[in-house]
């Protein structure tokens, strides 16, 4: 049985890199102007597109690994670092504003917004594919393991969901500014969990 500290340790560090409340103003710019069955066919289709890349790389990431030459601790090393650079942008804002204008860039070119950017890059990004193929070394190959991780991947994913049907009234309730707030406090839980993948990554080079 995978310990309760795991899977809550994996939820939140999902949770934290893909952020569904600082999502939500950019679920409501890419689909502003659009009546609200198509604003939930959109959300649902994200969520379940985002779902099934990260699920890939559950299935498939340490195989790429390895077909790469690429050690796991490494990967934590390097992934760790990749984390704690989109907390920095988090902890300064820089994130929401770089989303913010692919949300106008593709708004105004007309892509399919469910898939890009909604789906990739903004949820499942380089950052939660990063922490998906971490927390899935953590799992050590384990079916039991992996199974719980999928499981965490979806009710993220339900999360998000239900942050994007809500969307209108969570920037009613929060504003930008409570928002960015909570953005910025997010940020510093996620530059923690990114320091603590890369020392694990080099007690394992050290002990290795």
């Amino acid at each position: 049985m995978v310990p309760i500290d795991i899977i809550t340790s994996s939820f939140v560090t999902l949770l934290v890199v893909i952020d569904p409340v600082g999502m939500a103003p950019m679920f409501l710019a890419l689909t502003q102007r659009m009546a609200a069955p198509a604003r939930r066919r959109i959300a649902v289709r994200a969520c379940i597109i985002a779902a099934l890349v990260l699920i890939g790389f559950v299935l498939g990431g340490n195989w790429l690994l390895l077909q790469l030459g690429i050690s796991l601790p490494a990967f934590r090393i390097a992934g760790g670092l990749l984390l704690f650079s989109i907390a920095s942008e988090m902890l300064f804002g820089v994130r929401t504003e770089r989303q913010s204008k692919t949300a106008e860039q593709a708004r105004e070119e007309h892509h399919d917004v469910a898939t890009f950017p909604l789906a990739v890059p903004l949820m499942a990004g380089p950052g939660a594919i990063s922490a998906t193929v971490l927390l899935t070394g953590r799992a050590g190959g384990q079916p039991g393991a992996l199974a719980v991780l999928i499981a965490v991947i979806v009710a993220n994913m339900l999360v998000c969901l239900g942050a994007y049907l809500i969307a209108t009234r969570i920037e009613r309730l929060f504003g930008m500014t409570g928002i960015n707030v909570l953005s910025r406090l997010l940020g510093l839980l996620l530059a923690a969990l990114a320091v603590q993948f890369i020392v694990d990554g080099i007690r394992a080079v050290l002990a290795g």
